[in-house]
This record gives structure tokens, sequence and C-alpha cells, in this order.
């Protein structure tokens, strides 16, 4: 029951999330900083009266730790948020940061000397061959409409050197739970209450982003009856569906296996992508289309579900000639 709630929770959140982000982004596309500000405000606020019960709880990872983890964290997020200010179309946010995969196996081998098998290396060859084909598309377009080549290969490469920071954080986290054990809910907190102060640095931009969510068009929320501006009914949507989403994943981190897990979250991002395409009319064309099936076909054989389908349907036929 946990886990189909968690999975419910997944899809219904993250989906949700992406929604709202983009009626965010499409308006005003630099609001990055205060969309992440509302959300890391949100779950630390959480986490200090559900987690910590107030600050009384010691951690069980030293605060040194998380103070390294959560400076990769914030550059990462503050990094894609800035990337948002490209007019890139949300879709192709969504399928080249699906390259993480690409990113962890990397730095799985420079780092943990770690070595995979011959169906690893093809998934990976698959999925970079999809992101190429997609990036190099859109860009295109972009290109043919706002005439900024360069801003795009800026735009590339930022977000390059957010997916191998974002594996990094990864590869810190996983050594940090084999030395201390797993403490997810715990991580999850520091990781949005530490960099709190970070914001301090993006306080203009957010207040500037405020004050035009002041201005937006106002709304009236039919419980209450009272109006409010469009955007920061947006916003708080926004910051709630991001709470469930993660919510989810971790409920379900503690309920299914790994792999369990990474097929949820991509099947999520696939259903993302497709409502982003439908609801909002994004331009996507046959390539971009045969560079998502590639992007997301790679991301499968990564999991090896394919092993486990065949490994159950053998199973299978063992049972039946048994009987």
């Amino acid at each position: 029951m946990n886990t189909l709630f968690a999975i419910a929770l997944v899809f219904v959140g993250c989906c949700s999330n992406v929604v709202f982000l983009e009626l965010l982004v499409r308006d005003f596309p630099g609001c990055g900083n205060i969309v992440t500000f509302a959300q890391f405000a949100f779950i630390a606020l959480e986490g200090f009266i559900f987690e910590t019960h107030f600050g009384r709880k010691k951690p069980h990872i030293p605060l040194s730790n998380y103070v390294i983890m959560v400076t990769m964290f914030f550059t990462v997020s503050v990094i894609n948020n800035y990337a948002l200010n490209f007019n890139i179309a949300m879709p192709l946010h969504m399928i080249f940061r699906s390259g993480s995969l690409i990113a962890n196996m990397i730095l799985g081998i420079i780092i943990l000397k770690k070595r995979y098998s011959a169906s690893k290396y093809l998934s990976i060859m698959l999925v970079s061959l999809g992101i190429f084909i997609c990036t190099i598309m859109s860009a295109k377009q972009v290109v043919s409409h706002f005439r900024l080549d360069h801003k795009i290969l800026f735009w590339i490469a930022m977000l390059t050197f957010a997916l191998l920071m974002s594996a990094r954080m990864g590869i810190f986290q996983e050594t940090l739970y084999k030395k201390y054990g797993k403490h997810s809910k715990e991580a999850l907190f520091y990781n949005h209450f530490l960099p709190l102060p970070g914001f301090l640095l993006l306080s203009t931009d957010i207040y500037r982003h405020a004050v035009l969510f002041s201005q937006s068009s106002p709304v009236e929320i039919p419980v209450i009856g009272q109006s409010v501006p469009v955007m920061w009914l947006y916003l708080l949507m926004n910051v709630i569906t991001q709470y469930v989403c993660i919510r989810g994943v971790f409920i379900l981190t503690t309920e299914c296996a790994s792999l369990t897990v990474t097929l949820v979250v991509t099947l999520r991002k696939f259903l993302s992508l497709i409502i982003s395409i439908l609801y909002f009319h994004n331009p996507f064309t046959a390539w971009h289309w045969v560079g998502t099936a590639v992007v997301f076909l790679g991301t499968l054989l990564y999991t090896e579900v394919w092993s486990s389908i065949r490994a159950a349907m053998k199973g299978e036929k063992a049972d039946k000639k048994a009987e």
C-alpha cells in the first residue's frame, strides 16, 4: 500500500509541478530564483518542525559534510535556474537533464573506479545520441528565431556542468550513507535549510520578481472568495506539488529497490514531457520524437528493465514446467 501511495505521489506531484513551473516561466523566464527560494523555505520549515523537532534533534551526519553537499546542491540549483533565462522550451530542459545517467557513469568510472557491463555502455551511447539529436534540433530553432547561437552554446555548457556537479553530489552522498547510514530525510532538510543564507546574494532578483508577481492579473480563489495575483497562486501550487513530489520519492526509496525507483522516476519524466508538449503546444518535430525515444530507451536499458522482464518470464516458464 505504501508503495502504491508513493508512486501516486511521485506522478501526481512531479507531473503537476512541471505544469505550474512552466506557467511561471512562460510569463517570467527569469523567475527561477524566487521559485527555488520558496521551495527551499517551505521544505526547510517543514523539516525544522517535523525532522529536527525545532532544532532539538542532532544530525547523524556531521554538519561539515552537509556544508560540502549543500554547496554543490545550491550551485546546481542556481545554474539550472539561470538556464531558464534563455527561453529554451521546457521539453528540451527535461531531455537534456535526463543525461544524468551519463554524468553518473563518467564520474563513477573516474572517482569510484567502477566498471560496467556492455549493456550499460550501450545505454549511455543511446542516451548521448538522443540528447545530441534533440539539442541540435532545438538549437537550430532558437538560433533561427533569436539569432543568438553563442548563448545556446553557453546554455549547453551550463547544463552540462550542472549535470556533472549533480552526479558528483550523488557520489558524495553515497559515500556518506555508507559511512554514517541512510538518513535521507535528514539530508533533505539540511540540503534545503543550510543554503537559505545564500539566497541573500539573489535577494534583488527575488524581490524584483516578487513585485512583478504582485502586479500580475488577479484571480479569485473559490473556497475563500478572495482575489490574489495569479502568479502567487501558481507559485504556491508549485511549492506544494514540489513537496509532494519529493516526499513521494523519499517514501519510494524506503519501500522499493533502486531499480523500481529509477523506473518510476523515468516514466514520470516521460509523462511530464508529453504533458508539456500537448498542453503548452511546445514545438516538437519528428526528430525531437526520435531523440526522445532514444533517450528513454537508453534510460530503461541502463536500469536493466529488460533483463528483469526476461528473468521474470523465465521464472514463469519454469513454474509452469514444474506444475
